[in-house]
């Protein structure tokens, strides 16, 4: 599992679940075993400048960023995405993760830092799942209450006698502010249920016109309002979905990659290949041999 951290000038503070955490940036967070209950592994708020870059191989687990301020760009579905001030983002498990910062031009002159909170999630069969196919890739979001919240449980959790029923309401509050984002529960319900019927038939060819057939709606206004509630079109919602549950196979099933290829869609196991490398990060015999070293690591 291979990580890049250039943090250069950037600042940062943190809170982490275990004293077992090592890595040099966040050797000095304090520990709040509680984020355990929300299996949570870290949470932070990061004021990054050039040349701040992170890239991850393998993530085991989702990642919310919501930017406070200034600007700086996420790897989303293989693409740099911009993300700025009043906006989040959710980073999938079991997927290349990459974010870093650019030079954003403030209002006196001087580079503004990209200010983000972050709150990093383990991925287990026990806890529910943060994202679905509800979940947005990409939206607005008053990222200031979630860096507030996040400063808090640091405050708290840096005191020397630190109150466990006052670091479980910051928790709670956390916990609450990612779930707000990850799963609306307004949008158009014809949409989810397009979703759903798409997740339980990912081997078939689907079309726009099928598609918003079974949504009750013309084409453009599906393409619409899936941009507006997800951040991706139809058709790339239907690739996410399906690298999602290919990742999935690929890291518990012991089934033939040309197996899994044809059980989300696509003929030719050269094509899976190379659209799983483009959304994940890797071909999926790699994503396959880390995902057993992670799991003999845990």
């Amino acid at each position: 599992m291979e990580e890049t951290h250039v943090l250069g000038t950037s600042k940062v503070i943190a809170v982490k679940a275990s004293p077992e955490e090592r890595r040099a940036w966040l050797a000095e967070a304090p520990v709040c075993t509680q984020l355990n209950q929300m299996n949570i592994a870290h949470v932070g708020v990061m004021e990054a400048v050039p040349p701040f870059k992170v890239v991850r191989s393998y993530q085991s687990g989702t990642f919310m960023f919501a930017c406070s301020g200034g600007e700086g760009e996420v790897l989303i579905d293989g693409r740099w995405t911009s993300i700025r001030a009043g906006e989040a983002c959710l980073l999938p498990p079991f997927v290349e993760n990459a974010i870093r910062a650019v030079r954003s031009q403030g209002v006196h002159g001087r580079p503004d830092p990209w200010t983000y909170a972050w709150v990093r999630y383990l991925e287990s069969p026990e806890h529910f799942p943060i994202i679905s196919s509800k979940s947005p890739v990409k939206g607005p979001f008053e990222a200031e209450v979630l860096v507030r919240a996040v400063q808090g449980l640091h405050a708290e959790a840096c005191r020397r006698q630190a109150a466990p029923a006052q670091l479980q309401l910051w928790l709670k509050l956390i916990h609450n502010y990612v779930l707000s984002f990850a799963q609306p529960s307004q949008g158009d319900e014809r949409l989810w249920r397009l979703w759903q019927v798409i997740e339980s038939d990912l081997a078939r060819s689907w079309t726009i016109p099928e598609m918003a057939e079974i949504a009750a709606m013309s084409r453009e206004h599906l393409r619409r309002i899936a941009t507006r509630e997800i951040g991706r079109s139809p058709l790339q919602h239907v690739i996410f979905l399906r690298m999602q549950k290919a990742s999935h196979l690929l890291a518990t099933s012991d089934e033939k990659i040309e197996t899994i290829a044809r059980e989300v869609g696509y003929r030719n196991p050269f094509t899976f290949s190379t659209t799983f490398k483009k959304w994940i990060g890797r071909r999926p015999s790699e994503h396959r041999s880390a995902s057993v070293d992670a799991r003999s690591m845990s």
